[in-house]
């Protein structure tokens, strides 16, 4: 039984050891984001990350980091970000992706030095600046990367894996975390960050065992290695498949295109379409929470005095993982638009309820616990919805020509949402600034209402195609909601239609009729 289901499923049919290698070594990167994003999260709420970075108060005698600090750390990371981004995807267009993940793990094992032997807070901010270029090169390269390499029926699960991996990396950081926090030295924090050094050191060691991108080879005038490269991943017992095939349909794919590259060509017919759907996607993904849950969580659910601040970052980073592996292995099944919708859906259930309750002047310790589970549950549901599949439609949508400069684009829309909301939750949720505490709930739920608005109107659904039918479609006008249900003409079905209408004209007295439609098929006078 357990061999015949693994003989059927859509992923052990589609996936070679050559390019399950290959997705694996990728989605291991992102592990290092996960390690980042959540261990300074985490260890920010540590009584020896406080002592040695923040300020004493002899009324309450606890030290604590002032609210602009953690503003500026959790904010100004995103122009290291940004630049990364911008480097990575020069580095991954002119040299190939390949080279920008080899460039980007030795940068990463720098940074993770500056943060290690920090002694001072300024010079944390300097190694988080400095790592996030790491984190934004990431995201130049590795979706488009796994979506270039993978066949159309699995890449929603091989893309979704970068927002795995970083989950992944959450989890296991945070678990560190647990262990080390009741250390009253900087070991309780420096223990958890010297995992940064582990994942850039294998990837350096192995990216240039992996093929390269075919897509990139093709745009690159290197159809031979392009070719090889198919070969290697995809499985040579699939007596359908001929990679030959698949790279005449690339080259064709790039023929059509309607634009030279250029960032002009962005805003230019199909193009604009696709590229402010991208946009939108990286907007609402930071606008409805992410940075909320991501940055401030830990410090949040520490200030309502009800759980382990460092249990609930442990708990609610294995419920994301386990929700976003839901997610990428049903998206291929499922869809993009029903996930996205549904997650958009949870989000204003439980953003709306923790606003709710916030209204409440002196809450229980039930209510505060319903916080806490809200709180858990609204990034549960960006995990089972718009974190994986922002990578997947943000990489399915473009040209192949603009799909670099796409996700440039849309990833600086990223940052800058993400830079807004997590420079201004800290003067959001505490005293004496706004001091909304959990009633911020109602900002992000509202915003979480419009996401849904989005997804409904304006995200097509391109679950099973391929990337050339997906442009084709953009490129023929094809309405966005359109998309899952449109039909869409095969080499090998036109091949037919065209066979069968000569062997209807050829029945004829004579063979006149087959030369005719010959030359009409070829689009000549007869």
């Amino acid at each position: 039984m357990a061999s015949s289901f693994l003989k059927n499923n859509h992923l052990v049919q589609n996936f070679t050891p050559r390019l399950a290698g290959a997705v694996g070594l990728i989605a291991l990167s992102t592990l290092n984001y996960g390690f980042d994003n959540q261990g300074i999260a985490t260890s920010q709420a540590m009584a020896a990350y406080k002592k040695q970075f923040g300020d004493y108060d002899p009324t309450t005698k606890t030290w604590a980091i002032p609210a602009y600090w953690t503003s500026l750390l959790n904010s100004l990371n995103f122009i290291g970000f940004a630049i990364g981004l911008y480097v990575g995807s020069i580095v991954s267009a002119r040299y190939g992706r390949r080279m920008s993940m080899f460039c980007m793990s030795l940068w990463a094992m720098m940074s993770a030095t500056i943060l290690l032997t920090s002694s001072r807070i300024e010079q944390v901010l300097a190694g988080r600046i400095i790592n996030y270029a790491y984190i934004g090169m990431e995201l130049a390269t590795c979706p488009p990367f796994q979506a270039e390499i993978v066949p159309a029926s699995v890449r929603g699960f091989a893309v979704g894996a970068y927002e795995a991996s970083m989950l992944l990396g959450g989890v296991i950081i945070n678990s560190v975390c647990l262990g080390t926090n009741g250390l009253s030295t900087n070991a309780a924090w420096r223990i958890p960050q010297g995992l940064f050094y582990i994942v850039p050191s294998i990837v350096a060691s192995c990216i240039w065992f992996i093929p390269e991108s075919p897509r990139w080879l093709l745009l690159n005038d290197r159809a031979e290695e392009a070719l090889e490269s198919l070969k290697k991943l995809r499985s040579a017992s699939n007596r359908d498949y001929s990679p030959e095939e698949e790279l005449e349909h690339l080259r064709e794919s790039l023929n059509q295109e309607q634009n030279q590259g250029t960032y002009m060509d962005l805003f230019r017919g199909s193009n604009r379409k696709r590229t402010l759907i991208a946009i939108g996607m990286n907007f609402f993904l930071q606008a409805t929470g992410s940075p909320f849950t991501a940055a401030y969580g830990t410090l949040f659910v520490q200030s309502l005095g009800t759980i382990s601040p460092f249990e609930f970052s442990l708990m609610s980073s294995c419920i994301n993982f386990f929700c976003c592996l839901i997610a990428i292995y049903i998206t291929d099944r499922v869809g993009r638009r029903p996930l996205l919708m549904i997650g958009s859906i949870l989000q204003v259930i439980w953003l709306f309820t923790m606003g709710g309750i916030g209204t409440v002047s002196s809450p229980t310790t039930i209510q505060t616990q319903v916080i806490v589970a809200a709180t858990a549950l609204s990034s549960a549901s960006l995990c089972v919805s718009w974190d994986p599949l922002n990578y997947v439609i943000t990489t399915e949508l473009p040209a192949s020509r603009l799909r670099d400069k796409t996700q440039r684009v849309a990833s600086i829309v990223n940052i800058a949402t993400n830079f807004i909301f997590s420079f201004f939750t800290p003067y959001l949720l505490d005293a004496p600034y706004a001091n909304l505490h959990s009633k911020v709930g109602f900002i992000f739920g509202s915003l979480a209402c419009c996401s849904f608005l989005f997804a409904f109107f304006c995200v097509p659904e391109m679950k099973g195609r391929s990337l050339e039918e997906i442009n084709q479609m953009f490129q023929d006008g094809v309405p966005v909601r359109k998309f899952g249900t449109h039909p869409f003409a095969t080499a090998a079905t036109e091949a037919e239609a065209a066979e069968m209408k000569i062997r209807s004209t050829s029945d004829g007295p004579n063979k006149a009729g087959a030369v005719e439609v010959e030359r009409e098929d070829d689009g000549t006078e007869s």
